[in-house]
């Protein structure tokens, strides 16, 4: 590993620490009011939002930790169904920037209820129910990070509605993330996996500031022996695919 990359890694580890004060002081704050004092409703939910974004930046954190783990050859396979990794990266998702949906979703007691759901939030879920129940052998982690990553970038360039499709067959566990926005010229395709890499602001097309997710996203898939794809064009929405061996 260069020194660079142990520089980056350990500068990245250090934030854990005061990531941990953050939250456990927040949530002292919130749990220990004969200690501290009441709070109002307005300072309570100034605290929960505080705390949501340490979690996610806890999240942030980990996953860039994961990315020079995962260049390392580095897999931490264990037992998982795809109901939890489905629901818990969608609860991650949405608790920062809906956390009613992110509630509701926590609520949810099966396929048919977590469907609906999204379906009122724009996103519909195509899965059946031996898969939804299914255990896997995979890193979760990475799992996790891809998924969020690719649903994410679909929230943030759809115009109404996000088709979300998880299948298997052939030893493989296949996602494919679908959005209905503006979409991507062919001949930016190999472009957006670049590292800070975004669309010419003078273009006529959406500019889509991918920056290092689609990057990590491609790295974290090929050193699990998947593969990503890409269907798009300009005016025709983008879909990206991903197979890993399960």
């Amino acid at each position: 590993m260069s020194k660079k990359r142990i520089k980056f890694d350990f500068l990245i580890h250090d934030l854990k620490v005061p990531l941990a004060v953050i939250e456990a002081g927040v949530l002292s704050l919130m749990q220990r009011k004969g200690k501290y004092g009441s709070l109002t409703e307005k300072q309570e939910k100034v605290l929960q939002r505080v705390l949501r974004n340490a979690i996610v930046t806890r999240t942030l954190v980990n996953d860039a930790l994961e990315l020079g783990r995962s260049a390392k050859g580095i897999i931490s396979k264990k037992e998982f169904s795809v109901s939890d990794f489905i629901e818990q990266t969608m609860v991650e998702i949405f608790d920062l920037t809906d956390h009613d949906t992110a509630e509701q979703i926590k609520k949810c007691t099966n396929l048919p209820d977590l469907k609906e759901t999204m379906q009122n939030r724009g996103i519909i879920l195509h899965i059946n129910e031996n898969l939804w129940c299914r255990q896997v052998s995979m890193d979760e982690s990475k799992v996790k990070q891809i998924f969020r990553n690719l649903l994410n970038n679909a929230l943030k360039y759809r115009k109404k509605e996000i088709q979300l499709t998880v299948n298997d067959g052939d030893d493989f566990l296949f996602v494919s993330v679908k959005d209905d926005g503006e979409g991507i010229p062919a001949s930016y395709h190999q472009k957006i996996f670049e590292c800070y890499f975004q669309m010419d602001m003078r273009s006529d097309h959406c500019v889509r500031g991918h920056g290092l997710g689609l990057a990590g996203v491609l790295v974290l898939v090929e050193d699990m022996g998947g593969e990503l794809f890409l269907d798009s064009d300009a005016g025709k929405g983008a879909t990206f695919s991903i197979r890993i061996p399960l």
